[in-house]
């Protein structure tokens, strides 16, 4: 049981630590058992962890369908990049790190109740369905921005990269070490950039910024959500363009619901 003080009945500081060790063993547990898990479907996870690099992956495969509805005969160049592992314990350091950071994501909705849980206590009856709802939707925009990741960003930028050359002569091969880390560092970028709106609510709240501000730089907005896409997407004007219009989307969505909601600073 967690230490109260006598004469208030709150928890003491103690107390408090107290709670807050237990909810990190619950969610170090929870992550762990996770991982486990994953780690236990290696051909599954990495099944699809490797999908994207794949020439006839789901999204090129369903561009070419669009073009030939539209009774156009495109199709992507086939290629076929290997992977490959240059160290000896690469692959199964890989597999631990893909385990734990996956162990992570799929715990994340528990992770995420049991902070709301320890918090909770200090919030009144309409802050705590206030907060529920914005962690839902932080969570929701998040993983919104790693499928767009994972189903478009990736995929393209894995062609363009893996299959450019200087020279016919030169070959690339690509290690698993340098895949991994460039897809889970698109896949979180894409993530964290996904939560604009979430962003643009803060600062509102905050006082730096509100709806007509926002609509007033529309340009200069554009411009620099161009420059966000063309750092951490690779250098040609395609993906520069995919990944700009649902950021660009996202930042008109931020505009709209703060008009509709009315949102201003406290």
């Amino acid at each position: 049981m967690a230490d109260l003080d006598d004469t208030s009945g709150l928890l003491t500081f103690e107390g408090h630590l107290d709670m807050l060790r237990r909810m990190l063993f619950r969610i170090i547990l929870a992550t762990i058992i996770f991982a486990c898990i994953i780690f236990c479907f290696k051909g599954e996870t990495f099944d699809v962890l490797l999908a994207p690099h794949q020439s006839d992956f789901y999204t090129f495969r369903l561009i070419e369908n669009l073009f030939q509805q539209l009774g156009l005969g495109f199709r992507f160049e086939e290629y076929n990049i290997p992977l490959i592992s240059t160290e000896l314990s690469s692959q199964f350091m890989t597999h631990i790190t893909v385990s734990c950071l996956l162990g992570i994501l799929f715990a994340s909705p528990y992770i995420l109740f049991e902070l709301f849980k320890f918090i909770s206590p200090a919030l009144y009856e309409s802050e705590k369905k206030y907060s529920y709802f914005v962690a839902g939707i932080i969570y929701v925009l998040f993983i919104s921005g790693l499928l767009m990741s994972y189903f478009v960003l990736f995929p393209i930028s894995f062609r363009f990269l893996a299959t450019y050359q200087v020279n016919k002569d030169i070959i690339s091969t690509i290690t698993l070490d340098s895949y991994i880390s460039t897809f889970t560092t698109l896949t979180f970028l894409m993530g964290v950039v996904f939560q604009l709106p979430v962003f643009a609510f803060i600062l509102v709240k905050m006082g730096f910024i509100d709806a007509p501000l926002l609509k007033q730089y529309r340009g200069y907005a554009f411009v620099l959500i161009m420059i966000i896409a063309a750092i951490i997407t690779p250098p040609d004007i395609f993906t520069l363009i995919l990944v700009t219009i649902p950021i660009y989307c996202l930042y008109e969505i931020s505009i709209s619901v703060l008009n509709r909601c009315h949102v201003g600073p406290h």
